[in-house]
Protein backbone atom coordinates (compact mmCIF):
# COMPACT_ATOMS: atom_id res chain seq x y z
CA UNK A 1 0.00 0.00 0.00
CA UNK A 2 2.82 2.50 0.91
CA UNK A 3 4.62 1.48 -2.25
CA UNK A 4 1.34 2.32 -4.44
CA UNK A 5 0.67 5.36 -2.62
CA UNK A 6 5.07 6.50 -3.48
CA UNK A 7 4.38 5.84 -7.12
CA UNK A 8 0.47 7.89 -6.96
CA UNK A 9 2.79 10.86 -5.44
CA UNK A 10 5.50 10.22 -8.15
CA UNK A 11 3.06 10.67 -10.83
CA UNK A 12 1.06 13.56 -9.55
CA UNK A 13 4.19 15.51 -8.45
CA UNK A 14 5.61 14.81 -12.17
CA UNK A 15 2.15 15.92 -13.20
CA UNK A 16 2.23 18.90 -11.54
CA UNK A 17 5.72 20.18 -12.30
CA UNK A 18 5.24 19.92 -15.87
CA UNK A 19 1.55 21.48 -15.10
CA UNK A 20 3.72 24.51 -13.53
CA UNK A 21 6.51 24.23 -16.73
CA UNK A 22 3.83 24.63 -19.79
CA UNK A 23 1.80 27.07 -17.69
CA UNK A 24 5.18 29.17 -16.86
CA UNK A 25 6.64 28.90 -20.08
CA UNK A 26 3.11 29.95 -21.98
CA UNK A 27 3.05 32.97 -20.51
CA UNK A 28 6.72 34.14 -21.12
CA UNK A 29 6.22 32.99 -24.81
CA UNK A 30 2.94 35.14 -25.13
CA UNK A 31 3.92 38.18 -23.00
CA UNK A 32 7.84 38.18 -23.05
CA UNK A 33 7.93 40.66 -25.71
CA UNK A 34 11.65 40.12 -26.37
CA UNK A 35 13.19 37.12 -27.86
CA UNK A 36 15.92 36.21 -26.44
CA UNK A 37 13.87 36.84 -22.91
CA UNK A 38 11.75 34.34 -23.73
CA UNK A 39 13.61 31.90 -24.84
CA UNK A 40 16.17 32.03 -21.54
CA UNK A 41 13.33 32.14 -19.53
CA UNK A 42 11.55 29.04 -21.02
CA UNK A 43 15.17 27.22 -21.28
CA UNK A 44 15.07 28.06 -16.85
CA UNK A 45 11.30 27.11 -16.87
CA UNK A 46 12.06 23.37 -18.14
CA UNK A 47 15.71 23.14 -17.26
CA UNK A 48 15.23 23.30 -13.49
CA UNK A 49 12.04 22.11 -12.49
CA UNK A 50 10.18 23.49 -9.99
CA UNK A 51 12.56 26.31 -8.65
CA UNK A 52 12.31 27.59 -12.48
CA UNK A 53 8.84 28.74 -12.83
CA UNK A 54 8.75 29.98 -9.14
CA UNK A 55 12.00 31.81 -10.29
CA UNK A 56 9.78 33.13 -13.64
CA UNK A 57 7.14 34.25 -11.26
CA UNK A 58 9.43 35.99 -9.11
CA UNK A 59 11.32 37.95 -11.11
CA UNK A 60 10.10 36.98 -14.36
CA UNK A 61 6.68 38.78 -14.59
CA UNK A 62 6.01 42.59 -14.89
CA UNK A 63 3.54 42.66 -12.32
CA UNK A 64 3.64 47.12 -12.84
CA UNK A 65 0.27 47.97 -14.30
CA UNK A 66 -0.48 51.36 -14.88
CA UNK A 67 -3.77 52.41 -13.22
CA UNK A 68 -5.76 53.96 -15.70
CA UNK A 69 -6.10 57.70 -14.56
CA UNK A 70 -9.43 59.12 -14.49
CA UNK A 71 -9.38 63.20 -13.98
CA UNK A 72 -12.05 65.49 -14.21
CA UNK A 73 -13.54 67.26 -17.04
CA UNK A 74 -12.18 70.43 -16.16
CA UNK A 75 -8.29 68.73 -15.79
CA UNK A 76 -7.42 68.13 -19.38
CA UNK A 77 -7.10 72.16 -19.55
CA UNK A 78 -4.32 71.75 -17.13
CA UNK A 79 -2.55 68.49 -18.94
CA UNK A 80 -0.02 68.91 -22.22
CA UNK A 81 -2.91 68.20 -24.17
CA UNK A 82 -4.46 72.03 -24.12
CA UNK A 83 -1.57 73.83 -24.20
CA UNK A 84 -0.10 75.83 -27.60
CA UNK A 85 2.28 72.86 -27.95
CA UNK A 86 1.05 71.89 -31.21
CA UNK A 87 4.12 71.30 -33.80
CA UNK A 88 5.42 74.13 -35.77
CA UNK A 89 7.64 73.10 -38.77
CA UNK A 90 8.96 76.50 -39.54
CA UNK A 91 9.53 77.37 -35.78
CA UNK A 92 11.15 74.11 -35.51
CA UNK A 93 13.18 74.86 -38.81
CA UNK A 94 14.35 78.52 -37.60
CA UNK A 95 15.36 77.09 -34.09
CA UNK A 96 17.51 74.65 -35.89
CA UNK A 97 19.34 76.62 -38.67
CA UNK A 98 20.18 75.60 -42.21
CA UNK A 99 23.00 73.62 -40.96
CA UNK A 100 20.57 71.46 -38.98
CA UNK A 101 17.87 70.98 -40.84
CA UNK A 102 18.16 67.38 -40.70
CA UNK A 103 17.49 66.97 -37.00
CA UNK A 104 13.82 67.70 -37.43
CA UNK A 105 13.34 64.27 -38.84
CA UNK A 106 14.21 63.34 -35.46
CA UNK A 107 11.47 65.56 -34.26
CA UNK A 108 9.35 64.21 -36.12
CA UNK A 109 9.74 60.63 -34.90
CA UNK A 110 9.70 61.15 -31.63
CA UNK A 111 6.39 62.84 -32.31
CA UNK A 112 4.99 59.24 -32.73
CA UNK A 113 7.39 57.35 -30.25
CA UNK A 114 6.22 59.54 -27.47
CA UNK A 115 3.11 60.84 -28.48
CA UNK A 116 3.07 64.20 -26.96
CA UNK A 117 3.58 67.23 -28.89
CA UNK A 118 7.12 69.11 -28.78
CA UNK A 119 7.25 72.41 -26.66
CA UNK A 120 8.88 76.17 -27.62
CA UNK A 121 10.12 78.88 -25.29
CA UNK A 122 11.59 76.78 -22.79
CA UNK A 123 14.68 77.50 -20.08
CA UNK A 124 16.85 74.46 -19.43
CA UNK A 125 20.12 75.56 -17.49
CA UNK A 126 22.63 72.75 -16.35
CA UNK A 127 23.48 72.41 -12.43
CA UNK A 128 26.73 70.59 -11.68
CA UNK A 129 26.65 68.44 -8.68
CA UNK A 130 25.09 69.13 -5.28
CA UNK A 131 26.72 72.48 -4.65
CA UNK A 132 24.91 73.73 -7.78
CA UNK A 133 21.51 71.76 -7.63
CA UNK A 134 20.48 71.78 -4.16
CA UNK A 135 20.28 75.46 -3.24
CA UNK A 136 18.83 75.80 -6.54
CA UNK A 137 16.21 73.21 -5.66
CA UNK A 138 16.42 74.22 -1.79
CA UNK A 139 15.38 78.22 -2.84
CA UNK A 140 12.24 77.05 -5.06
CA UNK A 141 10.44 74.89 -2.44
CA UNK A 142 11.16 77.47 -0.10
CA UNK A 143 9.60 80.28 -2.46
CA UNK A 144 6.80 77.67 -3.60
CA UNK A 145 3.09 78.80 -3.13
CA UNK A 146 0.89 76.15 -3.77
CA UNK A 147 2.27 73.48 -5.02
CA UNK A 148 5.41 71.21 -4.78
CA UNK A 149 5.84 67.63 -6.11
CA UNK A 150 9.70 65.43 -5.73
CA UNK A 151 9.90 62.29 -7.01
CA UNK A 152 13.20 60.37 -6.52
CA UNK A 153 15.24 56.69 -6.77
CA UNK A 154 17.33 57.84 -3.44
CA UNK A 155 16.43 60.12 -0.26
CA UNK A 156 18.70 59.74 2.20
CA UNK A 157 18.49 60.41 6.07
CA UNK A 158 21.71 62.12 6.11
CA UNK A 159 22.34 66.43 6.25
CA UNK A 160 21.63 66.73 2.43
CA UNK A 161 18.12 64.90 2.99
CA UNK A 162 17.15 66.42 6.53
CA UNK A 163 17.30 69.99 4.58
CA UNK A 164 14.93 69.10 2.49
CA UNK A 165 13.03 67.28 4.72
CA UNK A 166 13.31 71.06 6.60
CA UNK A 167 12.56 72.87 3.56
CA UNK A 168 9.10 70.55 2.82
CA UNK A 169 8.37 70.46 6.28
CA UNK A 170 8.35 74.26 5.83
CA UNK A 171 6.27 74.58 3.40
CA UNK A 172 3.37 72.48 4.52
CA UNK A 173 3.29 74.66 7.14
CA UNK A 174 2.81 77.70 4.88
CA UNK A 175 0.04 75.63 3.69
CA UNK A 176 1.68 74.66 0.00
CA UNK A 177 0.20 70.97 -0.86
CA UNK A 178 2.93 68.79 -1.20
CA UNK A 179 3.33 65.34 -2.10
CA UNK A 180 6.96 63.64 -2.11
CA UNK A 181 6.97 60.24 -3.73
CA UNK A 182 10.23 57.94 -3.04
CA UNK A 183 11.32 54.91 -4.55
CA UNK A 184 10.47 51.92 -1.99
CA UNK A 185 14.28 50.30 -2.59
CA UNK A 186 15.93 53.80 -3.05
CA UNK A 187 13.91 54.88 0.60
CA UNK A 188 16.44 52.59 2.04
CA UNK A 189 19.22 53.23 1.13
CA UNK A 190 19.90 54.76 4.37
CA UNK A 191 19.00 54.16 8.54
CA UNK A 192 16.49 54.90 9.58
CA UNK A 193 14.76 56.21 6.73
CA UNK A 194 14.01 59.35 5.53
CA UNK A 195 10.04 58.70 5.68
CA UNK A 196 10.43 58.50 9.26
CA UNK A 197 11.43 61.95 9.31
CA UNK A 198 8.89 63.43 6.40
CA UNK A 199 5.47 61.78 8.33
CA UNK A 200 6.90 63.05 11.65
CA UNK A 201 6.95 66.64 9.93
CA UNK A 202 3.40 66.04 8.54
CA UNK A 203 4.85 65.63 5.04
CA UNK A 204 2.74 63.51 2.89
CA UNK A 205 5.19 60.93 1.48
CA UNK A 206 4.42 57.61 -0.30
CA UNK A 207 6.55 54.62 -1.46
CA UNK A 208 6.88 53.47 -4.78
CA UNK A 209 5.96 49.89 -5.51
CA UNK A 210 6.95 48.70 -2.02
CA UNK A 211 8.98 45.03 -2.10
CA UNK A 212 9.80 42.68 0.88
CA UNK A 213 12.64 42.30 -0.76
CA UNK A 214 16.28 42.99 0.53
CA UNK A 215 16.70 46.43 0.50
CA UNK A 216 20.71 46.17 -1.03
CA UNK A 217 19.72 43.79 -3.73
CA UNK A 218 21.61 46.19 -6.49
CA UNK A 219 20.05 44.99 -9.47
CA UNK A 220 16.22 45.67 -8.55
CA UNK A 221 13.72 46.06 -11.33
CA UNK A 222 10.61 47.95 -12.05
CA UNK A 223 11.77 50.85 -9.82
CA UNK A 224 10.96 54.50 -10.68
CA UNK A 225 14.14 56.11 -10.78
CA UNK A 226 12.47 59.51 -12.26
CA UNK A 227 14.51 62.33 -10.67
CA UNK A 228 11.64 65.38 -10.62
CA UNK A 229 10.98 68.43 -8.55
CA UNK A 230 8.26 70.61 -9.54
CA UNK A 231 7.10 73.50 -8.02
CA UNK A 232 4.05 75.96 -8.32
CA UNK A 233 3.55 74.09 -12.00
CA UNK A 234 6.10 76.49 -13.14
CA UNK A 235 10.00 75.80 -11.47
CA UNK A 236 11.00 72.26 -12.56
CA UNK A 237 14.08 70.31 -12.00
CA UNK A 238 15.13 66.79 -13.57
CA UNK A 239 18.53 64.85 -14.43
CA UNK A 240 20.30 62.12 -12.29
CA UNK A 241 20.79 63.29 -9.44
CA UNK A 242 19.31 61.74 -6.33
CA UNK A 243 18.81 63.61 -2.59
CA UNK A 244 22.34 62.46 -0.89
CA UNK A 245 25.28 64.43 0.79
CA UNK A 246 27.65 62.16 -2.02
CA UNK A 247 26.90 64.60 -4.50
CA UNK A 248 27.91 67.83 -2.61
CA UNK A 249 31.72 67.54 -3.54
CA UNK A 250 32.88 70.17 -1.55
CA UNK A 251 32.24 68.64 1.39
CA UNK A 252 34.36 65.52 0.78
CA UNK A 253 32.10 62.75 1.38
CA UNK A 254 33.38 59.36 2.04
CA UNK A 255 32.21 58.47 -1.86
CA UNK A 256 31.67 61.03 -3.60
CA UNK A 257 29.43 60.96 -6.86
CA UNK A 258 29.59 63.43 -9.41
CA UNK A 259 26.45 64.29 -11.14
CA UNK A 260 24.59 67.03 -13.49
CA UNK A 261 20.61 68.08 -13.05
CA UNK A 262 18.94 70.72 -14.60
CA UNK A 263 16.42 73.53 -13.68
CA UNK A 264 13.74 73.77 -16.17
CA UNK A 265 11.08 76.56 -17.13
CA UNK A 266 8.26 77.32 -19.66
CA UNK A 267 6.14 74.97 -20.87
CA UNK A 268 7.60 71.67 -20.94
CA UNK A 269 7.51 71.77 -16.81
CA UNK A 270 4.01 70.50 -18.22
CA UNK A 271 5.27 67.22 -18.89
CA UNK A 272 7.56 66.99 -15.41
CA UNK A 273 4.07 67.75 -13.49
CA UNK A 274 1.76 65.05 -15.78
CA UNK A 275 4.96 62.59 -15.20
CA UNK A 276 4.44 63.22 -11.22
CA UNK A 277 0.77 63.20 -11.40
CA UNK A 278 0.42 60.08 -13.26
CA UNK A 279 3.14 57.96 -10.57
CA UNK A 280 1.35 60.11 -7.78
CA UNK A 281 -2.04 58.43 -8.29
CA UNK A 282 -0.53 55.03 -9.32
CA UNK A 283 1.16 54.90 -5.34
CA UNK A 284 -1.95 56.61 -3.89
CA UNK A 285 -5.16 56.83 -6.07
CA UNK A 286 -4.82 60.55 -5.18
CA UNK A 287 -5.51 62.64 -8.25
CA UNK A 288 -3.34 65.98 -8.62
CA UNK A 289 -5.41 67.98 -11.05
CA UNK A 290 -5.82 71.86 -11.68
CA UNK A 291 -4.29 74.83 -11.32
CA UNK A 292 -2.37 73.89 -7.93
CA UNK A 293 -0.63 71.38 -9.98
CA UNK A 294 -0.97 72.49 -13.60
CA UNK A 295 0.26 76.31 -14.09
CA UNK A 296 -0.18 77.94 -17.34
CA UNK A 297 2.64 78.08 -19.29
CA UNK A 298 5.02 80.85 -20.01
CA UNK A 299 7.65 82.04 -22.46
CA UNK A 300 10.95 81.56 -20.51
CA UNK A 301 13.69 80.96 -23.52
CA UNK A 302 14.52 79.52 -26.37
CA UNK A 303 14.81 75.83 -26.22
CA UNK A 304 12.95 73.32 -28.07
CA UNK A 305 11.82 70.51 -25.63
CA UNK A 306 9.74 67.32 -25.21
CA UNK A 307 9.49 65.27 -21.95
CA UNK A 308 9.79 61.12 -22.21
CA UNK A 309 8.68 59.04 -20.12
CA UNK A 310 9.91 55.29 -20.21
CA UNK A 311 9.07 52.46 -18.53
CA UNK A 312 8.12 48.61 -18.95
CA UNK A 313 4.27 50.01 -19.27
CA UNK A 314 2.21 51.93 -22.33
CA UNK A 315 5.90 53.55 -22.21
CA UNK A 316 8.11 50.97 -23.54
CA UNK A 317 11.06 51.11 -24.89
CA UNK A 318 10.38 55.22 -25.79
CA UNK A 319 13.94 56.22 -24.71
CA UNK A 320 15.92 53.31 -26.98
CA UNK A 321 13.32 54.34 -30.15
CA UNK A 322 14.73 58.12 -29.46
CA UNK A 323 18.26 56.85 -29.29
CA UNK A 324 18.07 54.65 -31.70
CA UNK A 325 16.62 57.51 -34.22
CA UNK A 326 18.86 59.80 -32.99
CA UNK A 327 22.07 57.88 -33.88
CA UNK A 328 20.30 57.27 -37.20
CA UNK A 329 19.87 61.51 -37.96
CA UNK A 330 23.85 62.43 -36.81
CA UNK A 331 25.64 63.77 -39.59
CA UNK A 332 28.35 65.08 -37.26
CA UNK A 333 29.17 64.28 -34.06
CA UNK A 334 27.77 61.77 -30.97
CA UNK A 335 28.43 62.34 -27.50
CA UNK A 336 27.45 60.35 -25.16
CA UNK A 337 28.42 60.18 -21.09
CA UNK A 338 26.59 57.59 -18.82
CA UNK A 339 27.71 55.39 -15.56
CA UNK A 340 26.15 52.12 -16.88
CA UNK A 341 27.08 51.33 -20.74
CA UNK A 342 24.79 48.07 -20.92
CA UNK A 343 23.60 48.40 -24.76
CA UNK A 344 21.52 46.01 -26.80
CA UNK A 345 22.50 44.99 -30.00
CA UNK A 346 20.54 47.15 -32.23
CA UNK A 347 22.28 50.09 -30.17
CA UNK A 348 25.84 48.79 -30.17
CA UNK A 349 24.99 48.41 -34.21
CA UNK A 350 23.43 52.09 -34.63
CA UNK A 351 26.87 53.26 -32.84
CA UNK A 352 28.65 51.16 -35.09
CA UNK A 353 27.15 52.65 -38.08
CA UNK A 354 27.30 55.82 -37.37
CA UNK A 355 31.10 55.91 -36.79
CA UNK A 356 31.35 54.19 -39.99
CA UNK A 357 29.71 56.67 -41.64
CA UNK A 358 32.41 59.37 -40.80
CA UNK A 359 30.15 60.76 -37.68
CA UNK A 360 32.47 61.59 -34.61
CA UNK A 361 31.23 58.94 -31.95
CA UNK A 362 32.85 59.85 -28.52
CA UNK A 363 31.43 57.93 -25.53
CA UNK A 364 32.87 59.01 -21.78
CA UNK A 365 32.49 56.26 -19.32
CA UNK A 366 33.84 56.27 -15.06
CA UNK A 367 37.20 54.53 -15.27
CA UNK A 368 36.30 52.40 -11.87
CA UNK A 369 32.28 51.40 -11.55
CA UNK A 370 30.14 51.10 -8.58
CA UNK A 371 28.57 48.60 -9.46
CA UNK A 372 31.71 45.75 -10.35
CA UNK A 373 29.28 43.69 -12.35
CA UNK A 374 27.97 46.15 -14.93
CA UNK A 375 32.16 47.46 -15.12
CA UNK A 376 32.84 43.75 -16.34
CA UNK A 377 30.10 42.82 -18.71
CA UNK A 378 30.60 46.74 -20.32
CA UNK A 379 34.05 45.50 -20.65
CA UNK A 380 32.85 42.60 -22.60
CA UNK A 381 31.25 45.03 -25.28
CA UNK A 382 33.58 47.92 -25.76
CA UNK A 383 35.51 46.31 -28.89
CA UNK A 384 32.49 46.12 -30.61
CA UNK A 385 32.69 50.10 -30.74
CA UNK A 386 36.50 50.20 -30.94
CA UNK A 387 37.25 48.17 -33.82
CA UNK A 388 33.93 50.11 -35.72
CA UNK A 389 35.96 53.81 -34.78
CA UNK A 390 33.87 54.80 -31.70
CA UNK A 391 36.28 56.38 -29.79
CA UNK A 392 35.62 55.70 -25.92
CA UNK A 393 37.00 57.68 -22.49
CA UNK A 394 37.68 56.74 -19.03
CA UNK A 395 36.77 59.29 -16.57
CA UNK A 396 38.95 59.34 -13.14
CA UNK A 397 37.47 59.11 -9.71
CA UNK A 398 35.40 60.46 -8.29
CA UNK A 399 32.57 58.33 -10.09
CA UNK A 400 30.30 60.20 -12.27
CA UNK A 401 26.74 59.40 -12.35
CA UNK A 402 26.03 61.84 -15.18
CA UNK A 403 23.60 61.18 -18.52
CA UNK A 404 24.30 63.02 -21.11
CA UNK A 405 23.94 62.39 -25.29
CA UNK A 406 24.21 65.15 -27.28
CA UNK A 407 24.06 65.32 -31.49
CA UNK A 408 25.53 67.33 -33.87
CA UNK A 409 25.39 70.43 -31.55
CA UNK A 410 21.82 70.81 -31.46
CA UNK A 411 20.17 67.93 -30.12
CA UNK A 412 20.25 67.07 -26.85
CA UNK A 413 18.99 64.28 -24.12
CA UNK A 414 19.21 64.28 -20.37
CA UNK A 415 17.58 62.74 -17.53
CA UNK A 416 17.65 59.56 -15.05
CA UNK A 417 18.32 57.45 -18.35
CA UNK A 418 21.07 54.86 -18.16
CA UNK A 419 22.43 53.33 -21.56
CA UNK A 420 21.50 49.66 -19.92
CA UNK A 421 18.57 47.12 -19.34
CA UNK A 422 17.14 48.11 -16.60
CA UNK A 423 16.75 52.34 -17.45
CA UNK A 424 15.69 51.39 -20.89
CA UNK A 425 13.55 48.41 -20.78
CA UNK A 426 13.16 47.53 -16.98
CA UNK A 427 12.40 50.58 -14.69
CA UNK A 428 10.54 54.01 -14.96
CA UNK A 429 12.52 57.17 -16.31
CA UNK A 430 11.76 60.66 -17.22
CA UNK A 431 14.80 62.36 -19.89
CA UNK A 432 14.22 65.57 -21.82
CA UNK A 433 15.05 65.72 -25.51
CA UNK A 434 16.20 69.47 -26.27
CA UNK A 435 16.33 71.17 -29.46
CA UNK A 436 18.55 74.12 -29.35
CA UNK A 437 22.21 74.95 -30.25
CA UNK A 438 23.43 77.08 -27.39
CA UNK A 439 22.10 74.70 -24.63
CA UNK A 440 24.10 71.68 -26.95
CA UNK A 441 27.23 73.89 -26.84
CA UNK A 442 27.41 74.24 -23.21
CA UNK A 443 27.12 70.23 -22.90
CA UNK A 444 29.46 69.91 -25.36
CA UNK A 445 32.07 72.15 -22.98
CA UNK A 446 30.90 70.30 -20.32
CA UNK A 447 31.72 66.70 -22.53
CA UNK A 448 35.06 68.46 -23.62
CA UNK A 449 36.10 68.72 -20.04
CA UNK A 450 35.30 65.08 -19.36
CA UNK A 451 37.41 63.92 -22.26
CA UNK A 452 40.16 66.35 -21.10
CA UNK A 453 40.96 64.77 -18.00
CA UNK A 454 40.04 60.74 -19.40
CA UNK A 455 42.08 58.09 -20.74
CA UNK A 456 41.27 57.01 -24.23
CA UNK A 457 40.55 53.16 -23.91
CA UNK A 458 41.84 51.77 -27.55
CA UNK A 459 42.55 48.61 -29.04
CA UNK A 460 45.57 47.91 -27.37
CA UNK A 461 43.61 48.26 -24.04
CA UNK A 462 41.15 45.64 -25.59
CA UNK A 463 44.24 43.45 -26.78
CA UNK A 464 45.75 42.78 -23.91
CA UNK A 465 43.44 41.75 -21.60
CA UNK A 466 44.25 38.17 -20.24
CA UNK A 467 42.03 35.52 -21.27
CA UNK A 468 40.93 35.35 -17.13
CA UNK A 469 39.97 38.67 -17.65
CA UNK A 470 38.26 38.23 -21.06
CA UNK A 471 36.28 35.08 -19.30
CA UNK A 472 35.04 36.77 -16.34
CA UNK A 473 33.99 39.36 -18.58
CA UNK A 474 32.17 37.63 -21.17
CA UNK A 475 30.15 35.75 -17.97
CA UNK A 476 29.45 39.07 -16.38
CA UNK A 477 27.94 39.87 -20.17
CA UNK A 478 25.58 36.79 -19.74
CA UNK A 479 23.94 38.31 -17.52
CA UNK A 480 23.42 41.93 -18.99
CA UNK A 481 19.33 41.45 -19.25
CA UNK A 482 19.12 41.26 -15.61
CA UNK A 483 21.37 43.84 -14.67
Amino acid sequence: MLALLQDMWSWVAGALTILLAVIASSHAVVYKRDDRAALGWVGVIWLVPVAGPVLYVLFGINRIRRRAILMRADTAQFMTGEFPASRDEKLLDRLLGEDNRHIAQLSRLVDSVARRAITYNNSVVSLRNGEEAYPEMLASINRAEKSIGLSTFIFDNDVTGRKFCEALAGAVHRGVAVRVLIDAVGSRYSWPSIIRELKRAKVPVARFAPTLLPWRLPYMNLRNHRKILVVDGRDGYAGGMNIRDRHVLADRPRSPVRDVHFRINGPVVAHLSTAFAEDWVFSTKEELAGPTWFAEPESAGNVAARGLTDGPDEDFEKLRWTMLGALACAQKTVRIVTPYFLPDSALITALDVAAMRGVSVEIVLPEKNNQILVQWASNARLWQLVNRGCEIYMSPAPFDHSKIMVVDGVWSLIGSANWDPRSLRLNFEFNLECYSSPLAATLDSFVDRKIAESRHYTWVDVATRSWAVRMRDGVARLMSPYL
